[in-house]
């Protein structure tokens, strides 16, 4: 009888691919909530339902904060405060080139009313078709 040659196997192991994929996925799980970037208000909490936007676009933010000031929120590192006039320069330019821009207005709770009225007529002017307020749900039991 003739000897036959074992021929070798070729598998791929797979345990070291697992492990460095599980360790990237806590990589991740540990600095996504650190990339989340904004400016801190105080929303008022109410229940609402969601707004429903275009996905892989960024919505246009402006936030009025405690002490009146308008910030605009479009993915810049440094948020400055800027007034009114700057916000419908702004807003209009970004409206001219990307027209179904959704423009969200956040404001703090303890905004008085006119500072928010102005601001959404100051959008408004700049070609804002539709102007959306961002709240925070209600804890519940409250």
């Amino acid at each position: 009888m003739a000897k036959q040659k074992r021929r070798p196997i070729a598998e791929m192991n797979v345990v070291p691919y697992i492990d460095v994929m599980l360790v990237l996925l806590v990589i991740f799980m540990i600095t996504a909530p650190v990339l989340t970037q904004g400016v801190k208000v105080d929303l008022p909490k109410v229940a609402s339902e969601p707004i429903k936007s275009k996905k892989n676009e960024e919505p246009l933010i402006v936030t009025i904060k405690a002490n009146g000031q308008y910030i605009i929120e479009r993915g810049k590192d440094e948020d400055q405060a800027v007034n009114l006039e700057f916000v419908h320069q702004y807003v209009s330019k970004i409206l001219e080139q990307q027209t179904d821009t959704e423009v969200l207005v956040r404001g703090d709770q303890t905004v008085a009313y006119g500072k928010v009225i102005d601001l959404m007529s100051t959008l408004q002017a700049a070609g804002a078709k539709g102007v959306g307020l961002v709240t925070e749900a209600p804890e519940p039991g409250k």
